[in-house]
């Protein structure tokens, strides 16, 4: 059991206690008065350390309470750290990646919790289970990283994910597993629940873009008014002006069709509040219930836990380091090398700018931002996935969900990798039985079958993509002909980049051209 606990593990590990009781509060979900057109870029991405590793009671504070996955994992570790022969190291190991898999799944039932320790928080954020495994600079590092979502992002830690999954937020990933008749009432709530969120949302950017249709006209008004009460002073009578130019005769039959059509724009506007309204009535009784449910069970909670397994395993890939625990020799000391909410944010911002239509979606017929929940992951994996495009009772307006690897080689990459597999299955989830014939996966897959490419045509395109945010945007010519051709008309630059690329040689040039000719056609 974990009270036979050897001291010695914590060897480079601080022995002050300090007092975390300031710390457990439940993070409050604030819901935002304005429509977000672009990510909210953090101003720092650290704060005042703080004292997670100073508490000689950490490690035991996490295997505390979880029964005898948290004995297998204390008895594995201890002799892992001890052993010295590979062989035997190897199979500790694997033992060790299922046993905290094992006490990750029993602890997610408890993230509910008002008294939810601070240190099995920490553990399932960061994957830091024995402080003594990671180095003084790293622990040093870890203490400084922003614990609350400060910029109201959809980007969550572990920990954050399974306590929204658990409070009936958000509705649980999709997985290949048969619902038992137990829960189809309450998956049935949570279904209507993530569906009426995503309306929300999406009804939220339809008054917005509404409004300020109404305000633009508005304003034309105002400058119609203004030319037709701008007289000419009569030169013969002082003090007298001249009847209505024919400047001002034109301005006052536009003032009459503005006024008709401020009308049309206000009763447009007033239906999308009253269904904005309607939404979120339906959408607060449906919070409502589930709350008085207690949220969700335990048992769909240890099942979004082996969702995540899966997206950590997808993302280290099968050659990959799926050892669960941090440990510093795998782990880099500086902050920006560290897949944090502040770094990612300002990445996917980098990528949004290159590629503007990277989360639009369109919704009664207009296209809307939306941007899918990322999950952060404590892994080694070196790609970002995508887990599902949208859900799956609401391919309109819900959100997707992407996993990144929190520890990667390389942050952009990872990132990006996550950003191009979200892309590529929107388009064929939008074509559907046409996707090898219609739009962009149509496209790319017959430029990757025409030119008898080997492998996965989806992982291809993801090189691809990559190359085109990192290289081609820099004018640094990487993909080849037709795909740079197809990346250009599916996934365009926005028009600032396009102009400047124009002048960095022939190939953007003609692609520049084709851009131009389509629009004088009416064909783009």
């Amino acid at each position: 059991m974990i009270s036979d606990f050897d001291p010695t593990l914590f060897e480079d590990s601080p022995a002050a206690g300090p007092d975390f009781s300031d710390l457990f509060e439940e993070e409050t979900d604030k819901k935002e008065d304005l429509i977000k057109q672009t990510f909210t870029i953090p101003a720092e991405i650290s704060e005042d350390a703080k004292p997670f590793f100073k508490d000689p009671q950490f490690y035991q504070k996490i295997l505390s309470g979880e029964g005898e996955a948290a004995s297998r994992l204390h008895k594995n570790l201890a002799a892992f750290l001890k052993a010295e022969d590979p062989q035997e190291r190897s199979i500790y190991r694997n033992r060790i990646i299922t046993a905290t898999w094992e006490v990750i799944t029993s602890i997610s039932t408890k993230v509910k919790k008002k008294d939810f320790p601070l240190a099995k928080k920490i553990f399932l954020r960061f994957g830091i289970l024995l402080p003594s495994l990671i180095s003084a600079e790293q622990r040093d590092m870890f203490s400084k990283i922003i614990m609350d979502n400060r910029y109201g992002e959809s980007i969550y830690y572990v920990d954050e994910w399974l306590f929204n999954i658990a409070a009936g937020r958000i509705t649980p990933s999709a997985q290949d597993e048969t619902v038992t008749a137990r829960k189809k009432g309450a998956d049935k709530k949570k279904n209507i629940a993530g569906e009426l969120a995503g309306k929300l949302e999406a009804q939220k950017m339809v008054v917005t873009s509404k409004a300020l249709e109404l305000s633009s006209l508005e304003e034309a008004l105002k400058e119609q008014l203004r030319i037709m009460l701008t007289h000419d002073k009569s030169d013969e009578i002082s003090g007298a002006i001249m009847p209505f130019s024919e400047v001002q005769k034109t301005a006052y039959t536009e003032v009459l069709n503005l006024l008709r059509r401020i009308s049309t724009s206000n009763k447009e506007l007033a239906r999308e509040y009253v269904d904005y309204r309607k939404i979120i009535q339906h959408l607060e009784k449906i919070e409502t219930d589930i709350e008085e449910e207690n949220g969700v069970d335990d048992d769909v909670v240890r099942q979004e836990v082996n969702a995540v397994r899966q997206m950590a395993k997808l993302c280290v890939g099968r050659q990959g380091n799926h050892f669960p625990l941090a440990m510093k020799q795998y782990i880099r000391t500086r902050l920006e090398d560290i897949a944090i909410r502040e770094i990612v944010i300002k990445t996917l911002a980098d990528i949004e700018y290159l590629d503007p239509g990277v989360f639009m979606r369109s919704y009664k017929q207009q296209m809307h931002r939306i941007v899918p929940h990322i999950i952060l992951l404590p892994s080694y994996g070196e790609r970002g996935i995508c887990w599902e495009p949208f859900e799956k009772y609401n391919r309109g307006t819900s959100k997707g969900r992407i996993a990144i690897p929190m520890y990667p080689r390389d942050i952009k990459t990872a990132v990006i990798s996550a950003v191009a597999d979200l892309r590529w299955q929107v388009a064929k989830e939008k074509a559907q039985h046409y996707w090898m014939e219609e739009g962009l996966t149509g496209w790319y897959y017959q430029y990757f079958t025409e030119n008898k490419m080997k492998g996965d045509v989806k992982e291809q395109f993801i090189e691809d993509y990559i190359l085109w945010i990192n290289k081609e945007s820099e004018g640094t010519q990487k993909l080849s002909r037709d795909a740079r051709a197809i990346f250009w008309r599916y996934l365009p630059f926005p028009q600032e980049v396009k102009d400047r690329l124009k002048t960095r040689g022939f190939v953007y040039a003609e692609l520049y051209k084709k851009d131009v000719n389509r629009s004088l056609s009416d064909g783009y």
